[in-house]
């Protein structure tokens, strides 16, 4: 790994391109010439706090006021949090300066460095996240949580306390972007979408060969011996009817968001990580980033064009799908044109 001269915290600093662990101090007049490393290891930690920060599953948080959405992503660096009303998203990204400038400005009493600020706020927000299912009288915040607006910017605001003094702390969230509203919900909701019709059909098939194995079971003279649990043989499309008449309309009821951040995070961290281990794939493949290319489609082109199975009502296996989540293109190649050849020597042999 190539040696950088890096600026952190005021100090010039040689060490290697790992943004948790710089290390060694040279002499403060070789600053003046470090501005584009120092660029450089900023946006490094930058991209870093934008990738964990996808990979976080969302929250409900209920305040006073109202309930939000909401994920976080904090290190030793700095801290990456998107809020979420259902109506509009904000978003803050800020490094180990800022944080350091803002706790000096509200918290006038305490001396410490960034770490240990970025350290508390993990204490109060993280566990907060994780039993988003359980906040009531019996699970109490360690810290007091209000939010209120102010033009295009929500203020989150904590008060707690820290080494026994006030600790109070703002989170200024401006409006987030269009590219960051698709990368945190869009596109990972297109993939969670995609990913449970796919789940959908595999239950359909396997209730298919059920349909199969109890009609055999029947042919061969075999009797139910309780005729409550006698079933009728499965057809998707009364199935489907039937859903979209007496359960659609309860189960796509968003409400306040809460159902989503407790029933489906482990899908949705599943679908933004094989996103991103999809475009890594293609960055060390080499192939070209376009606006329109599959680079920038990520694992939900693949799913789409996965063609859409003809609703029968006949209890017969469907072709097997490719599997959406899967490896990518250029893995299959070979077992295609492996599968070609044996076919040709076959044909010609």
């Amino acid at each position: 790994m190539k040696l950088v001269n890096v600026v952190f915290e005021d100090q010039l600093v040689l060490g290697k391109v790992k943004p948790r662990g710089l290390r060694f101090l040279l002499p403060p007049s070789w600053r003046r010439s470090q501005a584009p490393i120092r660029s450089t290891i900023k946006r490094l930690l930058m991209e870093e706090l934008e990738q964990g920060l996808l990979m976080q599953p969302w929250a409900w948080l209920q305040l006073s006021e109202n309930s939000l959405l909401a994920k976080a992503f904090i290190t030793k660096e700095g801290y990456a949090l998107l809020i979420s009303d259902l109506q509009q998203v904000w978003h803050e990204q800020v490094d180990a300066l800022v944080v350091s400038q803002r706790a000096k400005e509200l918290n006038k009493r305490l001396t410490a460095p960034p770490s240990a600020f970025l350290h508390h706020l993990e204490e109060l927000l993280l566990p907060l996240f994780k039993d988003s299912a359980q906040q009531d009288a019996a699970h109490p915040s360690k810290a007091a949580f209000s939010c209120d607006r102010v033009a295009e910017t929500l203020i989150l605001r904590v008060r707690s306390e820290l080494s026994g003094l006030p600790f109070n702390w703002h989170f200024h969230c401006a409006a987030a972007s269009s590219a960051q509203v698709s990368q945190h919900l869009i596109r990972p909701l297109m993939g969670v979408s995609l990913a449970l019709q796919c789940h959908g059909r595999e239950l359909a098939a396997l209730l298919r060969m059920k349909d199969l194995e109890i009609q055999g079971y029947q042919e061969s003279g075999a009797v139910l011996s309780r005729s409550r649990l006698k079933t009728e043989p499965f057809e998707e499309h009364s199935f489907l009817e039937q859903f979209m008449v007496e359960k659609l309309p309860e189960a796509c009821t968003v409400g306040d968001g809460r159902a989503f951040a407790l029933s489906l995070q482990n899908l949705y961290v599943a679908v933004t990580k094989q996103q991103i281990q999809a475009g890594q794939k293609r960055q060390g493949s080499g192939e070209t980033q376009t606006s329109g290319s599959p680079t920038s489609q990520g694992t939900d082109s693949q799913l789409l064009k996965q063609p859409e199975q003809p609703v029968s009502s006949t209890p017969a296996l469907s072709e097997p799908e490719p599997e959406p989540l899967g490896a990518s293109g250029p893995v299959q190649r070979p077992q295609l044109a492996k599968a070609k050849r044996k076919k040709l020597r076959g044909l010609f042999s």
